[in-house]
């Protein structure tokens, strides 16, 4: 091995500590009891007497499986719409002809440029005004959670170029089969863009459950609150309780690895397929 690898690696070692050390302080700090002082220095990592009283005490004082089953449902449905309107959008993008394609193509691409902060009163009076707001109604709600991240930019182009490397040979026997467009889409193009699908529903399903920002925007009742806002809300209930929120937040984190490995055999074979070609 060379000096080049070695060195390499050392960095990559550095980045995955850096990477992992929030995460570990975080479990640290939930598995900590009450008699110990979480705010030490020098810090103490290693628990001196652990225990899992913060995971039942917060599962217990505040509604975690009705947090859990809300964001379920939220992180659900956008992925489903994600995965059906992304590949509808990219299939034309990819596949057919017709005047303006890269103009459409480099529009939805410049959209990525613009944050949602920028675009978020608007579309929060949007929202208004559609009455689309857990004030009218439970399904109201969610569906002011979910519009407005049914459809990406990023999605769109990731489907593109999965779309783009399926031999044009496919297409044309599809055809001289008797397939139609919506056939040919369906049938052929969707079972082989598999690895791309999955990538995409790993970071769809990340960014839904973890969004904080729109849904503590959005939601006014307690009981319609996702993981994220219902863990932010622990300040409030325990005055800071930094061992429950750390455990709340341990607890919200283990869908999203349950997901990851559930996908994982498809996700490094999807991003690569995500390779911007001609």
């Amino acid at each position: 091995m060379n000096l080049k690898k070695i060195l390499a690696y050392i960095v990559l070692i550095i980045l995955a500590i850096i990477s992992i050390g929030p995460f570990l302080w975080l479990l640290s700090t939930a598995l900590k009891s009450q008699n110990e002082n979480i705010f030490a220095y020098p810090p103490i990592l290693i628990p001196q007497q652990f225990t899992l009283e913060n995971f039942t005490g917060v599962w217990k004082q505040i509604p975690f499986m009705g947090y859990i089953i809300n964001s379920f449902i939220v992180s659900g449905i956008t992925v489903l719409l994600n995965l059906l309107l992304s590949a509808l959008a990219a299939y034309p993008l990819a596949r057919m002809r017709f005047k303006g394609k890269n103009m459409v193509f480099y529009a939805v691409l410049a959209t990525i440029m613009v944050p949602f902060q920028v675009i978020m009163i608007p579309i929060y009076l949007m929202v208004l005004k559609l009455n689309l707001v857990d004030s009218a109604s439970d399904f109201a709600g969610f569906a002011g959670l979910i519009l407005p991240f049914a459809v990406n930019a990023f999605g769109i182009f990731l489907m593109r170029q999965a779309f783009l490397g399926i031999p044009k040979e496919l297409e044309e026997a599809a055809i001289i089969d008797g397939c139609n467009t919506y056939d040919i889409w369906l049938k052929i193009f969707m079972p082989l863009v598999k690895p791309a699908l999955a990538t995409l529903a790993i970071f769809t399903f990340v960014g839904a459950w973890s969004e904080f920002l729109w849904p503590s925007i959005v939601l006014t009742r307690r009981e319609m609150y996702t993981l994220p806002v219902g863990i932010n809300d622990l300040q409030g209930v325990f005055s800071a309780n930094w061992r429950y929120i750390s455990a709340g937040a341990i607890i919200a984190t283990i869908p999203i690895l349950v997901f990851f490995l559930g996908l994982q055999r498809y996700f490094i074979e999807g991003t690569t397929q995500g390779a911007v070609k001609e």
